[in-house]
C-alpha cells in the first residue's frame, strides 16, 4: 500500500511548465529577448470571436474585429473585420479589409477591400475599392476627390 501511495503522489506532483504569454499592454515596457509582432506593428487592438466591446475607439494602428464592436472609430490606421467579425458605428480610417460585417458611416482615404463574403451597409466614402465576387455593399458610394482635401473650393465646380 506504501508502494502504491508514492506512485500515485509522484504522479500527481508532475507540473509540466506552460510558457505564459504576457498581454500587449499599451505604453506596457517590451519585453527583453522577446519581440512581438505588436512592437513591430505599432499600437494593434484584437477582439476576440466572443467578445463584444462597446464605446469609442481612438488613436489604434490597427483594429481587428473577429467579434462584435459598437463603436466610433477614429485616429486609426486600419480596421480588419473577419468573417466572424461585426462592427457597427463610425469609423475613419486610411485602409480596410471588410470580410465579415460592417454597419454604418464608413471613409476610407486610402484602399478599402471588401472580400468575398464581406458586406457593409452605410455610407461609404473611399480613395480606391476593390470587391472581390460575392461581396456587398448596400447603401450609397462615393468617391474621395483627392484634390479635395488641399482645396475646398475651386473653378468649374460640383466635382
Amino acid at each position: 500500500m506504501a508502494n502504491e501511495e508514492e506512485s500515485s503522489q509522484s504522479t500527481s506532483a508532475f507540473r509540466p511548465e506552460i510558457t505564459r504569454r504576457l498581454p500587449d499592454l499599451p505604453g506596457a515596457p517590451l519585453r527583453v529577448g522577446q519581440p512581438s509582432a505588436s512592437s513591430e506593428s505599432g499600437k494593434k487592438l484584437v477582439v476576440g470571436r466572443d467578445i463584444v466591446l462597446n464605446g469609442q475607439i481612438t488613436a489604434c494602428d490597427q483594429l481587428v474585429v473577429e467579434g462584435r464592436v459598437e463603436a466610433a472609430l477614429e485616429n486609426s490606421q486600419s480596421i480588419e473585420v473577419a468573417e466572424t467579425g461585426y462592427f457597427k458605428g463610425s469609423a475613419v480610417i486610411e485602409e480596410a479589409t471588410i470580410s465579415g460585417n460592417f454597419e454604418g458611416n464608413l471613409t476610407v482615404r486610402g484602399e478599402l477591400t471588401v472580400k468575398a463574403k464581406g458586406r457593409i451597409e452605410g455610407d461609404v466614402r473611399y480613395g480606391k475599392l476593390c470587391i472581390e465576387s460575392g461581396g456587398e455593399i448596400v447603401g450609397t458610394l462615393e468617391v474621395l476627390n483627392p484634390g479635395a482635401a488641399k482645396s475646398s473650393t475651386g473653378a468649374g465646380g460640383n466635382g
